[in-house]
């Protein structure tokens, strides 16, 4: 401050005033003036229906939804013929009945050949920022072309080979002529199958009608108790994230806990997608909704109940170089393990294999 300004107190008065006025316009222009992101639309504009406890997810203004897309992207998700053999669909691996995942350690695709990864449930996969376990994908479009040209899972030589496979399916001719003026591109199915798939919004469970709803009977007491076990002596809030107005039960990133870092040759996880040292054995944070309906568990299958992943991580995961620093033993007593199980079969949500389902007049 100059010596002008400390004898006059006026006058700093308003020099500070100034600044607080400007500061203020700056942050009023920032938020009013910015421009909106050229690549996402606003929540406004999202079609469907959100559940209770979640949020809208994003939509590319490159693909904005319409029911039409909708419709054909969920014809497309339980087709066969999307696979080189018509043996394999979206959906074999990520049922409804299951989920919208499956009930085996590693995916099954065409010949009954074996993945080397769980399937993950389909279930609000529209609020991740990245897709698959390693986070290879930015977007469920991009997530869409893999699985179709694997050759292990569906095994089409190309994606311009299944849109011209495609071309010759009458029913997808008059939709891809209503919903994309016929143009029947390998970008244009996996849109259509993006669409759908951010229809797939898993909430409004007895969780979410406890926390948000403000039913106090909508869970039990044991558990509530799980719940607390959840947000403090278990820690799992710290990467399974449950916010004041909504609950993704994922923080999004990328994790080593162990898993089958003990094998002579592990899965090395994100780091195979940024060859990155810190990113070995990591995987991302998978969203804990309905996750009763979705065993076996963890990357690779490796545990066939929430009780045994429950135990894996009380032991504080297994142990190797590159362990997340948050992964410690938790000493849960059996009747705090018992609860945690009983909070997460909370998670479920309503009638889970008709969420996607087309409406009745369809």
């Amino acid at each position: 401050m100059s010596k002008r300004m400390r004898g006059d107190p006026g006058r700093w008065g308003l020099f500070v005033l100034g600044l607080s006025l400007l500061g203020f316009l700056v942050i009023f222009s920032t938020a009013i003036f910015r421009p909106s992101s050229p690549s996402v639309s606003t929540a406004s504009d999202y079609p469907v229906k959100v559940p209770l406890g979640l949020v809208d997810p994003e939509v590319p203004q490159e693909n904005p939804m319409t029911a039409a897309k909708i419709e054909l992207g969920r014809q497309l998700y339980f087709d066969k013929r999307l696979s080189v053999d018509d043996t394999v669909s979206c959906a074999t691996c990520h049922d409804p009945k299951k989920g919208f995942a499956d009930s085996e350690k590693v995916g099954i695709g065409i010949q009954g050949k074996l993945g080397n990864r769980n399937s993950p449930t389909s279930l609000n996969a529209a609020l991740y920022d990245l897709q698959f376990w390693d986070g290879r994908a930015p977007s469920l479009e991009e997530q869409a072309k893999g699985p179709i040209v694997n050759p292990v899972e569906m095994g089409m030589p190309s994606l311009d080979t299944l849109a011209e496979k495609l071309k010759k399916i009458p029913e997808y001719q008059k939709a891809f002529g209503e919903v994309f003026e016929g143009k029947m591109t390998a970008d244009n199915i996996v849109k259509a199958i993006a669409a759908y798939e951010r229809t797939l919004l898993a909430g409004d469970s007895p969780f979410d009608r406890y926390l948000y709803g403000k039913e106090e009977n909508a869970i039990s007491p044991a558990a509530k108790r799980g719940l607390e076990v959840f947000r403090e002596k278990g820690r799992c809030v710290t990467c399974h994230e449950i916010l004041s107005s909504y609950a993704l039960f994922t923080d999004n990133k990328f994790h080593n806990v162990g898993v089958g870092m003990d094998k002579p040759s592990p899965d090395l996880g994100r780091f195979l997608a940024t060859k990155e040292d810190k990113d070995v054995g990591a995987f991302k944070t998978p969203n804990l909704r309905s996750v009763a309906l979705t065993a076996p568990y963890m990357h690779d299958g490796s545990e066939a109940t929430l009780e045994s992943v429950v135990e894996l991580y009380n032991k504080g995961g297994v142990p190797n170089r590159h362990l997340d620093g948050g992964i410690r033993p938790l000493n849960l007593t059996e009747q705090e393990k018992k609860d945690l199980v009983d909070f997460m079969k909370s998670l479920t949500s309503p009638e889970v294999e008709k969420i996607g389902a087309p409406s009745p007049s369809k």
